[in-house]
Formats: structure tokens, sequence, C-alpha cells
């Protein structure tokens, strides 16, 4: 309304010359109407009263009603519309279709975008360009026709890169082998799921194979990247028989761009498979077993030790002088000589029990000079069969290459092969620098070994554990994989940093030079100390223990006032009994979400009824109870039916777009707007049990038992809406992740606070995320134990002299400013993962000299977020409100997905996301529902002169669930709702669910 219908003294201007109030009326309709749609109505009285009433207000025409009269007289509307189009500088949409159609080629080669998404653009290009809009049909016919041209253009330019044999091979992966069940394609298409050598053989054979076709080579750099994604994902969802199909354009290019991706995700999968080989079958079970044997040994020790303990307690107790405390007599020893001394000993330890002893304590203890690792280093040697099957083979496969840091551990990998099955190897054929800690042992100086000679079984776990590292790290990587690729090489430099470095800085609200922006910081942080500091005396949520250590008072718990219980309880009461597959209906007539369901074959035709089948999936994945409770005898609820719609039209990027437009409808209802305004938000993990075999798994016993598992780090605004998330292997720190999903969200305003838990936090990450332009606060539940920060070491800072016991080095941020600013940079255009970012940022817990600086630079905010803490209550509480909001949703979000005990049956990373996709949807349109409803009942209250707080208002929670019906009984017919709702209940009523 303010935006489109507000009338501006231009706008005036142009309005008061109109004789008679149902003119000037009628003249602001059309003059706010073609500003808002484009278009100018063939009657101006067919606008919504709200635009009428808020017309007439402002131009004091007390009676709304006269604009009925306006249109009584044709000629005077067209005089307008004659008058409006010169004034306002509208041109006929004949006189800029060819304008059009250009753009919409380029968003359409570009971007793949979908006909509805398509034709929003176009729409919104014409209102910009003040073009008046043509008829839908027109519009329609032109999206499509230049999309189509498009696709077509796409198919045909790859094509058109493939000869005669590169089309024959691809068409190959088409047909099923004799024996087989399956096509070339779809047996390449599945990467390793168990975690085993002859798997890691297996997945190094597949990257092999695929990359033997040769498709890699072929030049696709002026192919839009995400046009050769969408194609990509069609190839590695689709059926074979369904690409068959095909034109010989589409279908090879289908197949050109699969094979692309395949070659360097197969490379990805290969390395994912090494990466937890490694860490888990390796390194981790050799731990787990030497920990087992030292166990079992712990009995022989004790009865060795306590036999020598014993012995040389009579050789102390024998051969010393003693001395009585009484008088200070000092006697001589009690024995003379050795023989004597023996023979007091075997009166308690025989010497055979005692030379056995001596012997056993050689055999199950580790040398003085060995390390905490020899143990389970030297069992791991004995592993190396699960190794000897894939090594040659992953130094042929992957392109490694390495960082100066890595070079050495590169070169010892490559020379791998060349040693292994030689019955001898001296030391000058390996790199003996790399023999850290007992490795020098085991390898140089094991009991078996010849004179001269070197264990290479044991110089190849050796070079594996070094690998494992700097391949974390990023130090060593692969040229030939995507995500275990160079980060440095994907770094915004050279020319394309220049030109991106004007924006980022201004988007950022960063400084080219660093001096005048660090003295600002640091005078921020020095006056913060000195205010906090004097408030310290009268503070009572401030105490700092003898060691001058910073502690904050428990927040006392808010009360629930009667006011709020009795509201809680009238709204809840209200809300309607519904089932889940209902609710989603409802949602899609809401908000049109089903719509950014769009079919991976960029077909346009839509089938009949498809948001029911859509809804009646989400509630399959969702809920984790599969087709069967969902299926029925209506064709939108059939197998094939279901399975055709789940293969083409579900997927990460159809979830993602629907989940936006629910987001947008979820910041418009007022309710949600006094939870928040949508800048506050908060990034959490919540675990899942993966029981299946999988790569894109993890152990961790506190979290999954016995089982590998997955984490969904997903993000919510303080209006209760998921803004998106992602799902990693395991339980890893949420930190490594959080930029990634910040800057990958599905929609929403961009978050200005940022809220996680206790465990998501580094001096690194505090510095990314505030020159990312966030304020980062992570709860910090080791309070005492943190280091806080000073720029100054001279001043004083009162009660916070001894906490503030670190210091900033603002000269160390500068030198690398440059650097610094590159590395944000590239964060925020896209160029590379944060993650991958922050492992290259630090190399075995330590930072590297980059790493340290903006550590540094995260040091200033992290310090002010601590005295923020201290000496704001409301700020905790506010971080603690948004924390309790993240555990709502993950509470609701284990209602909803129930089946099979909640866990997640994936084999596959896609699979996961997919899956968890569907989760998120589910969730957010839930809590659109009950929020558009709660919204309802409490003007309804309102109205009835119930007692209604705002602050009460503010505190009531859209993830309440006993309205819902989420197990056995699915209905999938949505009632006729002429008022847009269902009738509320009556505030009184039981719960009949």
């Amino acid at each position: 309304m303010e935006r489109f219908f507000f009338l501006d003294d231009a706008d005036r201007e142009l309005i008061e010359p109109k004789r008679r109030a149902h003119n000037r009326l009628g003249f602001a309709a059309q003059l706010t109407t073609v500003r808002y749609l484009g278009v100018f109505l063939d009657d101006p009285a067919d606008v919504p009263p709200e635009v009428v009433d808020y017309l007439a207000e402002q131009l004091d025409i007390g009676d709304p009603s006269v604009l009925k009269e306006y249109g009584e007289r044709e000629n005077t509307r067209l005089e307008h519309v004659r008058e409006l189009r010169r004034v306002l500088e509208y041109r006929e949409f004949a006189e800029a279709e060819g304008e059009l159609r250009e753009w919409v080629d380029a968003r359409a080669w570009t971007t793949g975008e979908g006909p509805k998404a398509l034709f929003d653009a176009a729409a919104g290009w014409l209102r910009e360009r003040r073009v008046l809009l043509p008829g839908v049909t027109t519009l329609t016919r032109l999206v499509a026709s230049v999309r189509e041209a498009a696709n077509q253009r796409l198919w045909d330019s790859l094509h058109g890169m493939l000869s005669t044999g590169q089309r024959a091979v691809l068409d190959s992966l088409l047909t099923v082998p004799p024996g087989e069940r399956v096509s070339e394609l779809d047996r390449l298409r599945r990467g390793p799921v168990r975690v085993s050598g002859p798997q890691m053989k297996r997945a190094l054979e597949r990257a092999e194979e695929i990359a033997a076709f040769g498709m890699g080579a072929v030049d696709v750099s002026r192919i839009p990247p995400r046009r050769l994604a969408e194609l990509s994902r069609y190839g590695v969802d689709g059926k074979a028989s369904l690409l068959r199909r095909h034109s010989d354009a589409r279908r090879l290019a289908t197949l050109l761009a699969t094979t692309v991706y395949l070659t360097s995700r197969a490379v990805d999968d290969a390395l994912d498979l090494l990466e937890v080989l490694i860490a888990t079958k390796l390194l981790a079970r050799a731990e787990r077993e030497s920990a087992k044997e030292k166990l079992k040994s712990l009995p022989r020790v004790e009865r060795a030790s306590a036999k020598l303990a014993t012995a040389f307690q009579v050789v102390f107790d024998t051969t010393s002088e003693q001395v009585d405390t009484d008088t200070g007599e000092i006697a001589p020893p009690k024995v003379e000589s050795l023989e004597g001394m023996w023979a007091a000993i075997e009166q308690v330890v025989p010497r055979h029990e005692l030379a056995a002893a001596i012997a056993a304590l050689f055999e199950l203890t580790p040398p003085l000079d060995s390390d905490a690792d020899e143990a389970w280093r030297a069992m791991l040697i004995n592993r190396f069969g699960t190794v000897r099957p894939f090594l040659k083979l992953l130094v042929s496969v992957v392109d490694f290459d390495a960082t100066p840091e890595g070079e050495a551990v590169l070169g010892a990998l490559l020379s791998l092969p060349e040693l292994m099955g030689r019955k001898k190897v001296g030391p000058a054929e390996i790199d003996a620098d790399l023999l850290t800690g007992s490795w020098r042992r085991l390898v140089l100086a094991a009991p078996h070994l010849e004179p001269g000679t070197v264990d290479w079984k044991a110089y190849t776990f050796c070079v594996l554990e070094h690998l494992h590292r700097m391949l974390r790290s990023k130090q060593v990587f692969a040229k030939n994989s995507s995500k275990w690729g160079d980060p440095r090489a994907k770094l915004l430099a050279g020319q394309a940093w220049q030109q991106a470095r004007p924006t980022v800085l201004a988007s950022l609200n960063l400084p080219g030079e660093a001096d005048g922006h660090l003295a600002a910081r640091a005078a921020l942080l020095d006056g913060t100390y000195r205010e906090v500091a004097a408030r310290v005396p009268d503070s009572a949520q401030i105490v700092f223990d003898d060691d001058g250590r910073l502690h904050f008072a428990a927040l006392e718990p808010e009360p629930e006032p009667a006011s709020l219980l009795e509201l809680r309880a009238a709204v809840n009461a209200m809300l309607p009994r519904v089932d889940l597959p209902e609710v989603l209906l409802e949602v899609f007539s809401w908000t049109g979400a089903d719509q950014a369901f769009t079919s991976v074959t960029a077909g346009e035709a839509r089938l009949k009824d498809l948001n029911v089948t859509i809804a009646a999936l989400l509630v399959a994945h969702g809920c984790n109870v599969g087709y069967t409770p969902v299926m029925g005898g209506a064709d939108p609820l059939k197998y094939g039916r279901l399975s055709h719609v789940d293969q083409t039209y579900l997927r990460l990027a159809t979830y993602r777009a629907a989940n936006a437009t629910l987001i947008e409808h979820q910041a418009s209802i007022p309710l949600a707007q006094t939870w928040g305004g949508g800048l506050v938000a908060s990034v959490d993990g919540m675990r899942f049990v993966v029981p299946v075999p999988s790569v894109y798994a993890r152990p961790n016993p506190k979290y999954f038992g016995r089982r590998g598992g997955a984490t969904w780090l997903n993000m919510i605004n303080d209006q209760a809406a998921g803004l998106g998330g992602k799902v990693v292997a395991g339980t890893p720190r949420d930190s490594l992740y959080v930029l990634d999903v910040l800057y990958d969200r599905d929609g929403g305003k961009r978050p200005e606070m940022i809220v996680t838990d206790t465990a998501s936090y580094s001096d690194i990450v505090f510095g990314l995320l505030t020159l990312a332009g966030f304020a980062y606060a992570p709860q910090l539940a080791d309070l005492p134990d943190q280091k806080m920060w000073r720029v100054d070491r001279t001043a004083d800072y009162g009660a916070f002299q001894d906490a503030a016991r670190g210091r900033i080095d603002l000269a160390r941020i500068e030198r690398h400013w440059e650097d610094i600013l590159r590395i944000i940079g590239s964060i925020h255009t896209g160029a590379v993962r944060a993650y991958d970012v922050i492992r290259m940022l630090s190399r075995d817990g330590r930072p590297t000299p980059l790493g340290d600086a903006i550590a540094h630079y995260g040091r200033i905010a992290k310090t002010l977020h601590i005295l923020r803490l201290a000496d704001e209550p409301g700020y905790r509480r506010q971080i603690k409100v948004q924390a309790n909001l993240q555990e709502g949703r993950h509470a609701l979000a284990r209602k909803i997905f129930h089946g099979k005990q909640g866990q997640l049956y994936q084999r596959y990373q896609d699979g996961m996301e997919d899956q968890i996709g569907a989760l998120g949807l589910v969730l957010n349109a839930l809590v659109l529902f009950n929020t558009r409803y709660m919204d309802a009942a409490v003007n309804q209250l309102r109205a009835d002169g119930f007692d209604v707080r705002d602050e009460d208002v503010a505190r009531l929670s859209p993830f309440v669930r006993h309205h819902i019906n989420m197990l056995g009984r699915y209905s999938f017919q949505l009632p006729d709702l002429p008022g847009g709702l269902r009738p509320l209940r009556d505030k009184t009523a039981t719960d009949d669910m």
C-alpha cells in the first residue's frame, strides 16, 4: 500500500485538476494500479476496497463509493489513460517485445528457470521499464517459445561438441549388457556405500572407468554452470528408459553433462571413502584394538609390577642404613652382601618369578623413549591388507597436487607403489623427515628388520596418516576433484579480484585500508571495557573468582503470568483439528508453493492434481513412512504416479524454491512480525542415526550408539521460519559450516545477528563472520576459561584487568589486510566454500599466519560479545530465547519424522539432502499453518473482548502440534474454504483428536 498506492506531490499535481470527486478518485486508481500491475484496468472500480479507502483518505474524499460513477463515461477513462501514458512515459508492449525476448532468452540460457519464474521475472522487467503488460496468454506464449528455444540451443551446443565416436560411447551408457539388470549409466552413477579396502578399490576403478570416456576433456566452459548442473542432475536421477526417448541432441547433451559431472564426482566419492576409511577403519580401529589389548594385559602388568615393587622394597629396606627416629641412632644395613640381599628377596619373591615378572614387563610395556601412539601404530601395520588393493590405483587415478607444506607427503605417497612387495627397502629410498614420533622406531628399528633395511609397510601407514591430515587441511588436494580440490585456486585473484573488490567492500562496508578501521575497532573495545568496568560494582550479574576469571549470575526464568497461560490455552483450543496432508494442501492453496515443483526434464506440462501427489510425497519423506501409508485408489496416489513425480519433480532445488515462498508468507503475518523482524537467526544441528551402510555417515557413540549418523545443520529466524540447512556427515563442529549455511539460505531477509550453541565458535570463525557483516552471538558454556583480549597492554580495565590477559596484534591484521579482504570477498561472492577456507586457515589445530591475523580480528568481536553478555542480561535472554526457538523446531521435527524410529535410511548424500529437504519444507508449512490460524485466533479473541496483551502474544509458540494428526490416517481431501480459512473452534472446546 505504501510503496505503490501512496500519492506523492507529483501524483497530486496530476490529480487535483480533475473535476469532481469520482474523477479524481478514478484517476488516482488508474495511476496507482498501472504503477502496481503494469496495466490499465478495463474497470478502474475493480480494485480492492482497502486500496480505494486508502486513496480516498489521501484525497480527502469522504465517500469512497463515488468511484462507481467513474465508469459511467467511457471517454473520460480513455482520456485519462492517454494522459497517464504520456505523462508517465509508458510504452506499448509491441515496442519493447524485441528487447524482452532478448532479456528472457539471456535469463533462460543462464538460469534454466521454470516457466512460472520466467513469467514473473518478465512481468517485473516490463513494469520496471514502464511497458504496458500484454494479455496473460501473450506473455505466456512468448516466455514458453523463448525458453524452449534456449533449451534447444543448449542441447544443440553440447551435442555439437561431440565427435561421432564420443556420441557412440555416450549412447552405449544407456544399454543393458547381457546378463545384467541395469544399464551402464545406472551402474556408474552409483557411488560406494560400504567402508572397506575392496570398496575403495572399486570406487577408484569406477573413477578410472568414467575418466576413460574422455568427456572431462570436452570444453564446456562456455555453457552456464547452472544449466550444466541441471542437465547432469537429470542424468544422475532420471531413468535410462526415459533418457532413451529424447531426441538425439537432448539425449546426448544430457549424457555429456552427466559424464562430465561424474568424472569429478567419482573422484570425490573415492576420496570421501578414503577419508572415512583411514579415520574409522584404520586409525580409530587400531586405537580401539590397542586399548583392548592394554586392558587384556593389565592384570599381567599389575601382577608383574607388584612382584617387582615388592622385591625392590626389600632391596631398599635391607641395603639402606637404618635410623632410629626416637634416638637418632644410625644402624648399618641389615645385610652386608649381595647374597644376603638376594636371600631376603627370595623370602618374598622367588628369583625365577622375579625374572618372569621383568620379562613380562619388557614384553607388555613400551620402551622408555616411545610415545603414546606407538602401541596403536604398531597394531595398524597388521592391517596392511586393507590398503594393499587400492594404493597403486590411488596414485594413478587421482591427480594429486600439493602446497609447499604438503609436497614432501605427496612425494612420499607417489613413491609408495615402487616400494610395495619388495623384500628389502633401504633408508635412502624413503623420506626419513616424515618419521615423526614412534614412526621412526617402527620404520627404522623394528625387531624383525635386517640391518640396513626399513619396514616399508610401517612407512606406508606413516605416509597415509600424514596424507589424511594434509587432505583435510587442503595442503594435499586433487586437481580432478571438486570437493577435494585446491580452495586457493578458487579464491578471487588478479583481475577477477580487482573487478570484484569495490563491490565487495561496498556491500560489506569494509575499507580498502586497515589503519582507520582498526583504530576505530580498538577504540570501541577500549571504551566498552571502561564502560562495563565502571558498572561492575553495581551489577549483580558479574562475578570474578579468586583467579580473576569472569562468571555470570544465572538468568532467572521469565515468569509466565496467568494472562499468558489463559491466552495460550485459548489460542491452542481454537486451532482447527486437521490431518497433516490437508495442512500441506491448504498451505499450497494460500501460497502456490506447489508451483515451485517443476519437472527435471524441463517440460512444461503439469499433471492433473499434481499438488495432491506432491503433498503425499512430502508426507512419505517428511514423516519417514514411505509410500505405503499414503497410497490410495485415486490416480494422484497410485504407486506409479508417486514414483514418477518423486523422481521427476522432487529435488533439492525445488524444495528450496518452495521453501522460499513459505518463508515470504510467514514474514507477512502480523503474529510472526510480533515475534521478530527476521533479522535474528540461529544455526544448530539435529542428529540422525543412519543405520544403513553409507560413506556419508560417521560414528559418534554419544549420538548414534554403535551406528553411523549425519547432522542436519539448519537455520531458523526469529519469525520461526526455517531459512535453509545443510546435511553433513557425522557430528562435525557447527562453526565449520555456519557461514556456508548463512550464504546458502533458501529465502528471507539476510540475518544480522547469528546465535549458535556452545560448541560453534572459534576466533577465526568470529573474524570471518564479523568481516561478513554478521553479529556473531554464540552461547559460551566455558566462560570462565575464555581469554578476554585487549589492544593496549597498559590500560587499566578495573575488574577485568586479570580476565583481559590476551593481547590483540593490530599490526599483524594490517599486514594481512588485503589477503583478508580477498578471503572474505571470495566467500561473499560464492567463489569458494567457507568450510574449505576455514580448513585452509588452520593446520593441525594451529592457524596459518593469515588465519592468525583473522583470529586476532575476531578476538575484538569475541571480547565485545563477552562484555555485552556481562553487561546486558537482556542480550543473554535474547540469545537464550532464539536458542529455545530452535530447540522447539527440532522437537517438532522429531514428531514429524517419526517413521522407522526417526532413523535416516539413505545411503547417499543426495538422498539425505532430498529427504531432509522434504522434512524442512513440511516443518515450515506446518509452522505457517499454525501461525496464520493463531493470528486469526488472537484477532478473534480481541474482537470478543478477551484480555490479549502484546507481551503475551509475543511469547506464543508456533510449534504446537496437538491439533495435527501425523499418524496412521492421511486425508487428501481439502474442504471448500470460502473465507480462505477453516472455522476456528470454540476456545472452551476440548481436544477431540
